[in-house]
């Protein structure tokens, strides 16, 4: 009887384990075009920036960025309240050859790799995530640093006018 129990308790935490990293954050089956139109609109509606980040579910640095992003608060709220994001993917099933090249072919910096547009779908920045990175992650201090740096307001004009 211990032995059936020992067992279960093994399978269940081991079962949990591979459910908890199959985590599927990129769509291959999307259509990343209209993403982006749509995601333009919307920005330019809102006074955002487009946030496109670049990877797939097979990326562990892909999926580290996305758990920082969304687990910090301080930087999910800036996503939030300067970006419309998307996730392009590119893996075997779907690599978005078309969409990538409009986008100046940013996979040649490697995966995770960042795309901002502005509200009228202007490519304004291209990150390569290598200098975002810490130890086995992405520092949370680098990675606000750059959302800030490409916000609208850092970009705008006006916030650089003397009165």
């Amino acid at each position: 009887m211990k032995r059936t129990f020992l067992l279960f308790l093994v399978l269940s935490v081991l079962s949990s384990l591979v459910s908890a990293q199959d985590v599927k954050v990129y769509n291959p089956s999307v259509d990343a075009v209209a993403e982006i139109r749509q995601a333009v609109s919307k920005a330019g509606q809102e006074g955002k920036h487009v946030f496109l980040q670049i990877g797939g579910n097979w990326c562990v640095w892909c999926l580290r960025f996305n758990e920082l992003v969304t687990q910090n608060d301080t930087l999910s709220t800036k996503l939030k309240s300067n970006y419309v994001v998307l996730h392009i993917n590119h893996s075997k099933e779907n690599k978005n050859e078309e969409v990538l090249a409009s986008l100046g072919y940013p996979q040649r910096f490697g995966f995770p790799v960042f795309v901002i547009l502005d509200g009228k779908g202007n490519r304004i920045h291209t990150q390569n995530s290598a200098y975002l990175e810490s130890g086995k992650g992405h520092s949370s201090k680098k990675v606000l640093e750059f959302l800030t740096n490409w916000s609208p307001a850092a970009i705008d004009s006006r916030s650089y006018s003397s009165k």
